[in-house]
């Protein structure tokens, strides 16, 4: 009996060092693929954020933007605002699945676990890292690892509890967006009505006077006057040296992992939720039918596209005044329009893996899937050189439109980058970074040293 007992403790106890690593067949080329097109998507929205202060991102109105750099602005805010992340985080949520499967069929007890919280505590440091050294506030990869570990709790759910799982976490997120357009007209109105008194004959008690301060602070914060002295004063910090831009940003990506992240956290869950569930029943494998694909290309663009003009009209309406809008708009649905334009595009790209005449496309994808952490990165990097003070202080120097420019660049340079790399490489430099501290080995990276690749 004690024999026995030692023996299961002892299997418990392995060590990393017996990790066998994952064949190279075991890869899904179709999950690296969309990586591939969801990183580089990505920045679709990010240059915007390196290139423009971020008052002025989804703000035309600040600079009086017109033509094609307004046309700009309202595709990329109308069409792709938010979908790629979405997908991305999708992609994420059937990566856990991914991962901890893989772990479990080698590793007993509770080692799968240990190895995925540790996973993810060091993709917390990386986001920390990307906001206080890399300065970027639009930082993603600190929340990416908080709600990992959260669904932890949901990877041996079935398909059908995922998806309900799914939707009450997307109930919350439409709730969460419209608590916050309920709180900013009920400042509007409650001052409005204040401000109707007639101070001479009625003595305002404190609450009124309360009602009154944050109603005339919502307003003049959201004045043309205020937003652009905002607007100047962040190109004058971020073309300076590393502390000025460091006191802007830094302050930016605490709000963005604090008050913004409990903003879109519903949104993330919802997002992972949902990619279980791809994994598990093969919707995101490409294992449905190609009606599949086709009802979530229809039913996603044919219900996004609308809303997401809906949705742009207000702000157009009154001039991006935020004050106005919350003032005279009801109810808030851009969550729902970004889900189905998230769908949408997921359709579209699962329809293209479909069709051979497309296979090229995923082929070129395929390597910078599989470096999607090291891209990540190197976006940063460059964006940060280009623009900030650090570097080319190109800070809010490139119209909107040509932002763009720079952004297909970078697309190219990552594209080659990757295929180069993997040519003698097993994985992108940060990949095996990441892979190594959640081993706590180094891991053999040289294609030559090693015929495998590591999970």
């Amino acid at each position: 009996m004690i024999k026995k007992m030692y023996f299961k403790t002892a299997t418990i106890m392995q060590p990393a060092s017996d990790i066998s690593p994952v064949a190279q067949a075991e890869r899904l080329t179709i999950l690296d693929s969309l990586r591939g097109i969801a990183i580089l998507a990505i920045l679709l929205m990010n240059i915007a954020v390196f290139g423009l202060p971020h008052i002025a991102v989804s703000d035309p109105s600040i600079i009086g933007e017109t033509g094609i750099n307004y046309y700009t602005w309202y595709i990329i805010d109308g069409v792709f605002d938010s979908t790629q992340r979405g997908l991305f985080s999708i992609l994420f949520g059937a990566g856990i699945i991914l991962f901890i499967n893989r772990l479990e069929k080698r590793l007993p007890g509770i080692l799968p676990a240990v190895y995925f919280f540790r996973r993810q505590l060091w993709l917390m440091l990386f986001g920390l890292i990307n906001v206080f050294v890399l300065l970027f506030s639009g930082e993603i990869l600190y929340a990416y690892s908080i709600c990992g570990m959260l669904l932890f709790a949901f990877v041996k759910l079935p398909p059908k509890a995922l998806f309900l799982a799914a939707f009450i976490c997307f109930a919350l997120s439409i709730a969460r967006e419209n608590k916050n357009l309920y709180r900013d007209r009920s400042i509007v109105r409650e001052g409005e009505m204040v401000e109707l008194l007639d101070a001479s004959s009625s003595k305002l008690n404190s609450t009124q006077h309360e009602s009154l301060k944050k109603m005339q602070a919502f307003k003049s914060e959201n004045s043309k006057v205020e937003k652009r002295k905002e607007f100047e004063k962040s190109v004058m910090i971020t073309r300076g040296s590393f502390s000025d831009i460091y006191k802007i940003q830094s302050s930016e990506g605490v709000a963005s992992q604090t008050i913004g992240f409990y903003s879109y956290f519903w949104e993330l869950v919802f997002l992972m939720l949902l990619g279980m569930a791809f994994y598990k029943t093969g919707i995101i494998t490409a294992s449905h039918s190609f009606k599949t694909y086709l009802f979530l290309f229809i039913l996603g663009f044919g219900i996004g596209l609308p809303l997401s003009y809906l949705q742009l009209q207000p702000e157009i309406q009154y001039d991006f005044n935020r004050f106005d809008i919350a003032k005279n708009t009801g109810f808030a649905f851009k969550q729902i329009s970004r889900f189905s334009r998230t769908m949408g595009f997921f359709g579209l790209i699962m329809l293209l893996y479909k069709s051979d005449r497309m296979k090229w496309l995923f082929k070129l994808m395929q390597p910078v899937g599989q470096m999607a952490f090291t891209n990540y990165i190197l976006q940063i990097i460059i964006c940060d050189i280009i623009f900030y003070g650090i570097g080319f202080s190109m800070f809010a120097t490139l119209q909107r439109y040509e932002l763009y420019y720079v952004m297909a660049s970078i697309w190219v340079f990552q594209i080659i980058y990757s295929h180069l790399w993997l040519r003698y490489f097993q994985f992108g430099p940060f990949e095996w970074l990441w892979r190594s501290l959640t081993y706590w080995k180094l891991q053999p990276i040289k294609k030559q040293m090693l015929t495998f690749q590591s999970v």
